[in-house]
């Protein structure tokens, strides 16, 4: 019970300290990614083959951008930089059934140690694959749709979703 009691506590703080870090800077320019406007800051884009046959690796490519003028951090965890040790994608059929997880999931200690930050240089992007077949139990045919859904916790803002047909 006690437990449960200091997750919420821990989140505040989480919470607090992402905000500590954030450029309060305003800037009216835009940046399009995809089917997604952001503003000027940091944001990931996925992206995946359209076609991928049944046995092989579904490689999803992650890209964290950074179009500022001054270099930025985010947090690793729950993003394809770091092994899946958790759940931060959706991935759903064309009904809408989710795929579900079967991969680790991490605890975390909080606050993030500093090397759980990776840092971007201005103008600079970062890519890393995962292979979702890894911490997924995608196993048959048909059309998906994969959502990023980390966003609180790396701070970085992905296009909606990709779509892959497997077969």
């Amino acid at each position: 019970m006690k437990k449960i009691f200091y997750l919420p506590i821990a989140l505040l703080i989480f919470e607090i300290t992402s905000c500590s870090t954030q450029n309060n800077k305003v800037d009216d320019t835009q940046v399009t990614t995809g089917d997604t406007t952001t503003e000027k800051n940091m944001y990931a884009a996925m992206s995946i083959n359209d076609t991928i046959r049944t046995g092989d690796s579904v490689l999803l490519k992650f890209t964290v951008y950074n179009p500022t003028d001054s270099a930025k951090k985010f947090l690793k965890w729950q993003t394809p930089f770091e092994p899946l040790l958790s759940k931060y994608l959706d991935i759903k059929d064309e009904q809408g059934q989710e795929v579900e997880y079967k991969g680790a999931m991490a605890k975390r200690m909080m606050p993030p140690p500093a090397d759980a930050y990776i840092t971007l240089n201005a103008k600079d992007s970062l890519t890393a694959k995962v292979d979702i077949l890894k911490g997924y139990a995608l196993s048959k045919p048909g059309k998906y749709t994969i959502e990023y859904t980390s966003e609180s916790i790396s701070s970085l803002k992905a296009n909606k979703t990709v779509a892959f047909i497997y077969k």
